[in-house]
């Protein structure tokens, strides 16, 4: 199948839109996840431990884990409010989706265990329709798939070790246009898709009955888009269905946790810290089979010209409470502090990203012996950010406000 790309359209993969962590990564998944903040490494009794930390398969009660869920995400208007002009002003759209999950984990085979997980794991959407941010973010989307199938083995009753590899499918749609003759009417209208591979390691110990400490481990993955790039200026189109590529780094996640039952069994806290390496994104450079400066000099200043992006690692602190009230009712609650890393000097209306807090709860009811079903809500509340750029165009040079994002997941796991 052809593949089509917008010339900076990458860009939004690894630099667009606020979404419900640092950078655009998503790392709720499953309905534990989201009920706890994402605080759900150490201690993750479902079949989602396949995702969030095959190690643990090896504790889980013989036999098929499996769990279907479903997260409808709610993205809110972003408001700019440029410091010089007011009529640079403008709001994001709302944007809603509806995400589907799958895990399952296989029956004990010699201490080996056998995960896959279908997940999203990372995602955006950022639509402007004023005319100022439409210069650079008319729309970006990404939207991410990946087949995780992951091995356990239980080395013995306190310890147990997982790898896996990550196959992920990517596709990027980004469109731009400059309808105030800010960048000489220039326009973009592209969409791309690639499959690129990673991994997965991970390690549970558990030193005495009710604690456990866990590291997991998921590689950068290089996304190398390529394809056919068509660019306009001045209202002439002037690079129409031509080769282009470019690739960019979906950086690795380190994850330390640990976890801690009550004596009664009842109930567990888990904190977790992860650490997200966004310092693999140094610069954006795209790659044509002509310089743009031999087309047009302002093509080439905003398509082709290597873009510094400087992106720092980011980390990020979460706490979850899991407290079962009788044999059928579980709730949860989470809450977790995330750390941005995009620099000022970088910020632009595909990426107002800005520290969060996250609050989360969920509940989950045991129907019989093999079915249990549940339901969480988080909540992502970003802080508002300003910014201050002397070349102003076409760079955000004022404030945003009022980024957050709804998450609201419903699942059943199902044993057999």
């Amino acid at each position: 199948m052809k593949k089509k790309i917008a010339v900076v359209a990458l860009t939004g993969i690894l630099a667009a839109g606020p979404a419900f962590a640092s950078g655009y990564r998503i790392p709720e998944q499953s309905t534990n996840s989201v009920a706890l903040s994402n605080a759900y490494v150490a201690n993750t009794p479902g079949a989602d431990a396949s995702y969030y930390n095959p190690a643990n398969m090896s504790w889980l009660e013989d036999g098929w884990h499996s769990e279907f869920s479903l997260t409808y995400i709610n993205l809110a208007t972003i408001d700019y409010t440029d410091r010089n002009s007011s009529a640079k002003s403008g709001g994001s759209r709302t944007e809603n989706f509806a995400l589907p999950e799958f895990h399952l984990v296989s029956p004990l085979y010699n201490n080996f265990r056998f995960g896959l997980s279908l997940v999203y794991p990372y995602g955006l959407s950022k639509r402007w329709d004023a005319s100022f941010p439409r210069i650079t973010a008319e729309e970006f989307t990404l939207k991410t798939y990946e087949l995780s199938p992951n091995v356990s083995y239980q080395v013995n009753s306190t310890l147990s070790v997982a790898a896996g590899l990550r196959a992920i499918y990517s596709e990027g749609k980004v469109k731009s246009t400059d309808t105030l003759g800010t960048v000489g009417f220039a326009r973009r209208d592209l969409e791309g898709d690639a499959t690129n591979y990673g991994y997965n390691l991970a390690v549970t110990y558990k030193p005495i009955k009710n604690l456990a400490l866990a590291a997991t481990y998921r590689s950068k993955v290089d996304l190398e888009v390529e394809g056919d790039a068509t660019l306009a200026i001045g209202g002439t189109t002037v690079y129409s269905n031509r080769y282009a590529e470019v690739m960019v780094p979906a950086p690795a996640v380190l994850t330390l946790a640990t976890a801690y039952t009550c004596n009664n069994g009842n109930t567990t806290a888990e904190f977790t810290y992860d650490k997200t390496y966004w310092s693999a994104y140094d610069k954006l450079d795209f790659n044509y089979d002509v310089s743009l400066l031999s087309i047009n000099a302002t093509l080439y200043a905003l398509f082709d010209a290597p873009g510094a992006k400087n992106w720092s690692n980011s980390d990020a602190y979460r706490i979850g409470l899991t407290h079962k009230l009788n044999p059928q009712w579980t709730v949860m609650a989470g809450f977790a502090i995330d750390k941005n890393p995009v620099p000022d000097e970088t910020l632009g209306f595909e990426l107002p990203d800005s520290d969060a807090k996250i609050y989360s709860v969920g509940a989950k009811y045991q129907v019989n012996e093999k079915l249990q079903v549940g339901a969480a809500y988080l909540y992502d509340d970003k802080e508002s950010r300003a910014v201050t750029n002397s070349i102003a165009v076409p760079k955000p040079s004022g404030s945003f406000d009022n980024s957050a994002a709804h998450l609201l997941n419903i699942g059943l796991q199902y044993r057999f």
